[in-house]
């Protein structure tokens, strides 16, 4: 009997073509588009920080020569980017008979087969994408079992930002909190530009700052002008950053549920940055696809040893970072 894994339908680029077109329906930050994605041809990339010197330029008489440009300070520091393998297997038993509803075509019931295989291994490659994100936005990329990537404050040298608001003292002046926390980003962006800050929230924070006397009638404000059957979680601005309650959480292999924020936590992070956020994509280790521009995903199939089912193989090698740490600043309830 001849494999049907064998067709050209089922080999590397059309199962990696195929697990890239199945769409990202899981994680804010995915929807966000906070951190873009970019390929790069190895497995290690450098990235060189520059400060920028900003000065003011004196006037000249015409005719005269520019003052010259002062370069900044640079610093080059390397990172090695996460592989993150998943596999499956399909089964005899689970092509032995198969045929898809209304169709004699073998193949094409295969195919439906496949396809069912990788949307559940493409959601999986999402929700830890997601973690990852979530990681670099509080500057602590952390791997599944919880134990540390990268300590982005420590790769770069700097301590990071952490505001009280003191969400359980009622006379707490919740808009300076606030405003610390923008001055706090927009003294650090050095060079950068943003359209806005926002604020990832836990249920314990955003609830205590919804509820807070210094916030509740302006909240209250806010949802009288909102639609009646809209999230009110999201988009509350105040002091002129956009909170939004994050729900994303995921269970690991020992059956841990992890929240990707804390109790009693929140992450205030700028928007429409040119170049703080970044998803690097390392390229597959396989031999086809060395020194070419990485994919978010690859897929590969391969038999069974005696031909006792078909391996299925993706593989994901992401590294999501936030190349300006400082202007991540992290919140507290009390």
């Amino acid at each position: 009997m001849l494999n049907p894994f064998s067709n050209d339908a089922f080999n590397m680029v059309a199962l990696t073509a195929a697990i890239n077109k199945i769409p990202n329906n899981y994680g804010r930050l995915e929807q966000l588009n906070l951190m873009p994605a970019e390929g790069v041809r190895t497995r290690t990339i450098l990235i060189e920080e520059m400060s920028g010197v900003l000065n003011l330029l004196p006037t000249m008489p015409v005719g005269a020569p520019g003052s010259l440009g002062t370069q900044g300070k640079r610093k080059v520091r390397s990172f090695v980017i996460p592989h993150i393998p998943h596999d499956d297997v399909v089964l005899p038993e689970e092509v032995q008979g198969l045929r898809a509803f209304g169709s004699e075509n073998d193949l094409e019931a295969l195919s439906n087969l496949i396809a069912k295989k990788l949307q559940n291994m493409r959601n999986k490659h999402a929700i830890t994408l997601e973690h990852l994100r979530m990681g670099a936005l509080k500057g602590v990329i952390l791997d599944a079992d919880a134990s540390t990537i990268y300590d982005l404050y420590s790769e770069f040298g700097i301590t990071q930002k952490t505001v009280n608001f003191a969400l359980t003292t009622n006379t707490t002046e919740v808009i300076g909190k606030v405003l610390e926390v923008k001055r706090h980003i927009e003294d650090n962006l050095r060079g950068e530009f943003m359209t806005g800050i926002m604020c990832l929230c836990s249920q314990g924070f955003f609830d205590a700052l919804t509820t807070h006397p210094k916030v509740k009638e302006a909240y209250q404000r806010w949802q009288n002008g909102q639609i009646l059957f809209s999230d009110n979680r999201t988009n509350f601005s105040f002091g002129g950053v956009v909170f939004e309650e994050y729900r994303g959480q995921a269970t690991d292999a020992a059956g841990t549920v992890r929240k990707f924020i804390a109790d009693d936590e929140a992450h205030f992070f700028p928007l429409g940055t040119a170049s703080t956020f970044r998803t690097y994509l390392a390229p597959a280790d396989f031999n086809e696809t060395a020194n070419t521009l990485g994919l978010p995903l690859y897929a590969k199939q391969a038999p069974r040893k005696f031909e006792r089912g078909t391996d299925i193989h993706t593989q994901s090698n992401p590294l999501p970072i936030c190349l300006r740490p400082e202007v991540l600043v992290k919140g507290t309830k009390s």
